[in-house]
């Protein structure tokens, strides 16, 4: 039966504080009436699709949502630019950022280019020496050292001192960038961004790709170009669907919008990522011991931080090497570096987590949570802020201090636009330096301005913020008696992926059920098992949430109190059969 009211399960305050509604406008279907197909149209209009779009959004292709690469700013002399250089074997050096996205932008480059029959070179900046992005002195030095193209990665749209030290050491400079633009933009022979504030609608709807999209969308145009040329006449043409595997990755990892292209990025490049051609991916998936062909969830939550390690806290040219390298004892050596470092990773990143958590709590409430400490590790301070943002519900930006100045990074909440909110403290002369997109941002500023920068984000984002805390709700696809959650039901909304950012995986809420055991496992997570009156069990857990208040509320309720349930199911195939378990997000009790 379709649910009508606006209210699911009529939660108007759940025990975190918000009501329970759903995700579609006109309501959604009990588990009684799931078809496949019909569960499907639900999920994707529900997730904005027209109904005369289903059929495309089903199955997203590349060659459905794939756009004239030519309708890009400066794209057309990018690959002229570089076309000149295949045919002319020229020496070229690309340079990237030392996180996911910049290390899969870069390899996907080198890796056409050395189809293309040429030797490019990659330089990869090591985060705590020479910072993020690129430097004047480090794009000379690249010139000197013969390379008479440089095309930058993830980087370089606010390079403006760094591209004019290039362009007097007379090397052309190509940047290929995703993030915030300002108006007047750094000069280059070519500056391909789809967030330049002069870019056509057409090209301005592709500015939630990731910078890795974007470079696909250059190799495209750079093939053609070539093609164009005759340069394929006694040579085969690179296969670009082959490289998807490495747009998938940095897609996710750089938590890009996960609808149109991307979605297509992604769909495809995880069955290419399932064939193990890359033998660094293939490596890595071993070292995180990945048996099965991955998801969306992996590359998110086990590929791309193994990748990150490198440029966190050890070396950060590991990730490019491991993506380009077609020697399998190499790429298993470096995964095994990338796993240690991932390790020591994960234990900075603990104690830098405990320390911001503690200021947090003696701050009042501002707008944006910035917390910054001496000797903290520049290189998990986005993981933390992510964190931070997480519990709190509100834009973080954790500051690793060193002396008088300070390194920074961001994360934000729908509907607050943090990259622009740094540019203008930038602009403001609160930053030394900033940048960044609507979700995250990175910053340089004097510890002596911490607090005024505080107050600017305040002033600047509290309007945007409380109306998005405002309109915050629970949004529910799904109510299902406890019988309903099974493999099944799993596998069927699979079909609606894949699910990330922009396009959120299918929450649903199961009830009303009475809590049987709960209990504390692991590290802070809150496992349960209830039961519903079809006599049905459910699995649950909530991961870190056993000393929060919902993780209390349920350690406390008494096993005779209903209660509803909500958050996302997920497959287990622990044991002898398959089974599925809920991780719990909220609840709320029945009478």
């Amino acid at each position: 039966m379709l649910m009508s009211s606006s209210l699911v399960c009529g939660v108007s305050r759940s025990i975190l504080g918000q009501p329970w509604r759903w995700r579609g406008s006109s309501g959604q279907a009990s588990d009684a009436d799931f078809q496949p197909d019909e569960l499907i149209d639900q999920l994707l209009l529900a997730r904005g699709v027209f109904r005369h779009e289903l059929e495309l959004h089903r199955t997203p292709t590349i060659r459905n949502f794939m756009p004239d690469p030519s309708i890009f700013r400066d794209m057309d002399s990018a690959a002229e630019r570089l076309a000149d250089a295949v045919e002319a074997r020229e020496p070229v050096t690309i340079f990237g950022d030392y996180d996911v996205d910049g290390a899969t932008s870069a390899a996907l480059l080198i890796r056409l280019l050395r189809d293309l029959g040429c030797d490019p070179k990659a330089y990869i900046p090591d985060r705590l020496m020479e910072g993020y992005g690129p430097s004047g002195e480090a794009l000379v030095r690249i010139a000197e050292g013969g390379a008479s193209l440089i095309v930058t990665v993830d980087c370089g749209a606010q390079a403006f001192e760094a591209l004019e030290m290039a362009r007097g050491a007379g090397v052309d400079v190509i940047v290929v960038d995703h993030h915030k633009c300002a108006t007047q933009l750094p000069h280059a022979h070519a500056l391909v961004n789809p967030n330049r504030l002069d870019e056509a609608d057409d090209a301005a709807a592709h500015g939630h790709l990731a910078a890795v999209g974007v470079c696909f969308l250059l190799g495209a145009a750079l093939v053609r170009t070539l093609r164009d040329r005759g340069f394929f006449a006694g040579r085969p043409e690179p296969r670009l669907v082959d490289l998807l595997d490495i747009v998938a990755l940095g897609t996710v990892a750089d938590v890009a919008q996960l609808r149109g292209l991307n979605r297509a990025f992604v769909t495809q490049g995880l069955k290419v990522m399932a064939q193990r051609r890359n033998v660094g991916l293939s490596s890595l998936a071993d070292a995180a011991r990945l048996k099965k062909p991955p998801t969306c969830t992996d590359l998110g939550f086990a590929l791309g931080p193994r990748i990150n390690a490198g440029g966190r806290v050890g070396k950060s040219d590991l990730g490019i090497r491991l993506l380009t390298t077609a020697d399998p004892a190499e790429a298993e050596a470096i995964a095994a570096e990338l796993e240690r470092f991932n390790e020591e990773r994960r234990g900075i990143e603990a104690a830098v987590c405990e320390a911001a958590e503690a200021i947090c709590e003696r701050q009042g409430n501002r707008a944006v949570a910035v917390v910054s400490g001496e000797g903290w590790h520049p290189g998990v301070i986005g993981i933390v802020a992510g964190r931070l943002k997480e519990r709190l519900g509100r834009p973080a930006i954790v500051i690793a201090l060193d002396g008088a100045i300070g390194k920074g990074s961001g994360r934000s909440i729908s509907r607050v636009d943090l990259g622009a909110a740094v540019l203008a403290a930038k602009d403001s002369g609160l930053l030394i330096a900033g940048g960044g997109h609507a979700m995250a941002a990175g910053l340089t500023v004097a510890a002596d301005k911490v607090e005024a920068l505080t107050d600017f984000l305040d002033e600047r984002l509290s309007a945007d913020v409380a109306a998005s805390r405002g309109d915050r709700a629970l949004l529910i696809d799904a109510v299902l008696a406890p019988g309903g959650v099974c493999p099944t039901l799993c596998d069927a909304l699979e079909v609606g992926g894949p699910y990330g950012a922009g396009w959120p995986a299918p929450r649903v809420a199961a009830g009303p059920v009475r809590i049987v055991k709960a209990d504390v496992v692991g590290t802070n997570h809150l496992r349960l098992i209830v039961s519903g009156d079809d006599g049905r069990r459910i699995k649950a857990i909530a991961f870190r949430m056993a000393e929060t208040e919902l993780g209390q509320a349920m350690l406390a309720a008494p096993s005779h109190r209903k209660i509803w349930i909500a958050g996302r199911i997920k497959r287990d195939d622990w044991g002898d059969r398959p089974s599925a378990e809920l991780h719990l997000e909220d609840a709320a009790f029945a009478d």
